[in-house]
C-alpha cells in the first residue's frame, strides 16, 4: 500500500513536469530522469507485489475453474509487464521524447492488465462467451477463497444472472462449486436447465407480476 501510494505521488509529479516541459514552460529534463528513476523503483515493488497477488490468486481460480469446466479447461493469469526496475527504467529513458510529446507517463504498473488464458489461449480474444463467463466466476470465487483465509470467515455472495451465459453443465457445477460453502443470493430468470438434485436444499423464490412466492422444495 505504501509503494502503491508513493508511485501514485510521484506519477502525478512526473504528469504535471511532462505536461510542463511540452508546453515549453519548463526546459531542463534532469528533474524529469529523477522522477523517471523514482518511479520505476515503487512501480517495480508494485509490479512484482502485484505478481506474486496472482500467483496466489491463480492457486484458487484454477482449480474452480477445473471444476466449474470439468476439467476441460485450465486457468492461468498473468500480467501485460514483467520487468521490474532497470527495464522499466529503461523504457521511460527509451521513450522520454515520446512521453514530453504526449504530456503523461505512458508506462508502468498504472498502465498494465491481466491477462486470462484458457487453455495457453488469450479468454478474452478468443473465448466463447461461456468461457468468458466461467473465468470471470473462478476468479471472483476465487477472491472469496482468499478473503476466507485472510479473515477467517466467508462474505457473503451477490450472483446477478450468472446463469444466462453458460451451459447446463457449467450451471450446476457452479452451483455445486459454492453450496454449503458460502451464503449465496443468486437471481436467474431460469432454473429449467439446473439439476436440482444435486443441490442441497435451495431456498427459492419466484416473482411473477410483481409477486414474490416461495417455492416448495421436494
Amino acid at each position: 500500500l505504501y509503494n502503491a501510494g508513493q508511485y501514485r505521488t510521484l506519477l502525478r509529479q512526473k504528469n504535471k513536469y511532462l505536461k510542463q516541459l511540452k508546453y515549453k514552460q519548463q526546459t531542463d529534463r534532469v528533474l524529469l530522469g529523477v522522477l523517471s528513476d523514482q518511479l520505476a523503483a515503487f512501480g517495480a515493488e508494485v509490479i512484482i507485489a502485484r505478481q506474486h497477488f496472482l500467483k496466489h490468486l491463480e492457486g484458487w481460480a484454477a482449480d474452480l475453474h477445473q471444476e466449474i469446466s470439468l476439467n476441460r479447461e485450465s486457468l492461468q493469469l498473468d500480467t501485460t509487464v514483467e520487468e521490474a526496475y532497470q527495464a522499466l527504467f529503461k523504457l521511460y529513458q527509451d521513450n522520454e521524447q515520446r512521453e514530453i510529446e504526449q504530456g503523461t507517463t505512458i508506462y508502468g504498473p498504472h498502465r498494465d492488465d491481466i491477462r486470462f488464458l484458457v487453455n495457453n489461449k488469450n479468454v478474452q480474444a478468443f473465448g466463447s462467451q461461456g468461457q468468458q463467463r466461467t473465468t470471470a466466476l473462478s476468479v471472483k470465487l476465487a477472491e472469496i477463497d482468499l478473503m476466507k483465509e485472510q479473515t477467517g470467515e466467508y462474505p457473503l455472495l451477490l450472483l446477478d444472472d450468472v446463469l444466462s451465459e453458460l451451459d447446463t453443465i457449467r450451471q450446476t457445477h457452479l452451483l455445486t462449486a459454492i453450496q454449503n460453502k458460502v451464503q449465496t443470493f443468486l437471481t436467474t430468470t431460469s432454473l429449467s436447465d439446473v439439476a436440482r438434485q444435486l443441490i442441497n436444499e435451495p431456498t427459492i423464490f419466484e416473482i411473477e407480476h410483481g409477486t414474490l412466492n416461495k417455492e416448495e422444495v421436494k
